[in-house]
């Protein structure tokens, strides 16, 4: 989608505004499994920081406020499983839909240039990726696939939904895939300019 429509980001923000941010709750689950690149064998809660695991920030990928926003979103009457991953400087989080896996990925870069590689590489190899610009990419280097997904750089982190194994519509207003993709991302990058 090269033209972002108005109504969406206004949509985006009066959700962030609507569902309030925090950092991951001090009740959570046990930190995340340290495993060698496999995805989705983590803990199946969302953990608190640990010493050289995933920052606050990374963690409220799979807290509270993004389950409560992937449930209203798509129109859900009960929170979905989850299970979370932390390997190679990535934490991500998986919610187990009814018609796939949403899987929302955190790289922790060593500093904001390192990340800016990254995430250069990242959409050199994304197959259509097309620039989020203009007001929709919220000041930070940013891109969509039509696919079903939206990566953002903020600092030293790149935040990657991935909602590619979801229909191509969803929800009860009948929205894109990628359109929900940026949705997300947009009030994960809220709460992360909330609490950082």
């Amino acid at each position: 989608m090269k033209n972002r429509n108005h109504a969406l980001v206004a949509l985006a923000l009066a959700s962030v505004l609507l569902s309030g941010c925090g950092a991951p709750s001090a009740n959570v689950g046990p930190a995340a499994a340290v495993h060698a690149g496999a995805h989705g064998h983590g803990s199946s809660s969302p953990a608190a920081a640990v010493p050289g695991g995933p920052s606050d920030a990374a963690l409220m990928v799979c807290g509270g406020e993004t389950m409560g926003n992937v449930t209203s979103i798509l129109g859900l009457t009960s929170e979905q499983h989850t299970v979370n991953d932390w390997a190679d400087g990535t934490f991500t989080c998986t919610y187990h839909l009814g018609e796939g896996a949403l899987e929302i990925a955190v790289k922790e870069a060593a500093d904001p240039a390192a990340a800016r590689t990254y995430f250069d590489a990242m959409q050199a190899l994304a197959k259509g990726a097309t620039p989020i610009e203009g007001l929709a990419n919220l000041g930070f280097p940013a891109y969509e696939t039509a696919d079903g997904s939206a990566v953002f750089q903020k600092d030293n982190m790149i935040l990657h939904v991935d909602a590619s194994d979801l229909s191509e519509t969803l929800g009860p207003d009948s929205i894109s895939r990628t359109a929900f993709a940026y949705q997300l991302s947009t009030t994960i990058l809220a709460c992360w300019k909330e609490h950082p």
